[in-house]
């Protein structure tokens, strides 16, 4: 067998775990843990998202103003390509000042399951495509380990969709700037369930609510789809910090199967 055969082969569950950094007793943790009931601290934990429109206004409090309303409402009623052009041309914010070009998402736009990071990096911004550093192997990786791919039922995007300077964390009002296209995007997808992937992400759907470390484990819901159904939101850690961070990936783990039996459960 030539090694391109070798590599286009798929990887078995222990590969996939053992690329993520996690032990075979991750494996046996995370069969007993799906075996279990959710506690009742974590469905009394369920909390509803604010209204984008909140969301956006309680950013506005405490980081300037915020896109002029006209912009919401034209952005809000844009299709697919019409929203791809629309963010290439984006001002509204200094970080159009130094990308290449907007990054605003990769996947299958009928996807049941939508990832959201927080910007685009050098690798991302030179691409136009969302994760696809070091970072981007990783989270692959953890989607192979609950039997999905990128492209496939899976649709990712971030929080902003330009490049922060020297890939920094994007501040609140970039965050407040880029909600309209994030907003829409999830208005067109409609996803089954939504898994927000570190504090930037977290900050982009449920404002200011607290650490990382408190959010992880509770579901939270995202009322701001047409028709008032709600998304059922989780939160993670970023796999860029996942990298930095290997003790943490165990928990990253056990956020990933919550996900995985919420979704086979609803």
């Amino acid at each position: 067998m030539s090694e391109r055969q070798a590599r286009a082969l798929p990887l078995t569950r222990a590969q996939v775990l053992h690329e993520i950094g996690l032990t075979p007793q991750w494996q046996l943790r995370e069969r007993r843990s799906l075996a279990r009931p959710l506690p009742s601290s974590a469905v009394a934990a369920e909390r509803r998202c604010a209204p984008a429109e909140e969301v956006s206004a309680a950013s506005a409090a405490t980081s300037g103003p915020t896109p002029a309303l006209a912009r919401c409402e034209e952005i809000a009623g844009m299709g697919w390509e019409e929203l791809r052009q629309s963010a290439c041309a984006c001002r509204a914010c200094g970080l159009c000042e130094q990308r290449r070009q907007a990054v605003l998402g990769v996947g299958d736009v009928a996807a049941d399951w939508l990832f959201i990071g927080e910007g685009p990096g050098a690798e991302e911004d030179a691409r136009g495509e969302p994760f696809v550093g070091p970072a981007g192997k990783l989270l692959d990786a953890m989607l192979a380990a609950i039997d999905l791919r990128r492209g496939e039922n899976v649709y990712i995007a971030n929080a902003v969709k330009c490049r922060p300077p020297n890939n920094r964390t994007p501040d609140a009002a970039e965050i407040a700037a880029c909600a309209p296209y994030l907003q829409r995007q999830i208005a067109l997808l409609q996803p089954r369930l939504i898994v927000l992937l570190g504090r930037a992400a977290a900050h982009a759907l449920l404002g200011d609510v607290g650490s990382l470390a408190s959010l992880r484990g509770r579901r939270f819901e995202y009322a701001g789809v047409a028709g008032g159904r709600a998304i059922p939101v989780l939160v993670t850690y970023h796999p860029a910090y996942l990298l930095r961070t290997h003790p943490d990936k165990a928990k990253a783990w056990e956020d990933l199967c919550r996900a995985r039996t919420l979704m086979r459960s609803s």
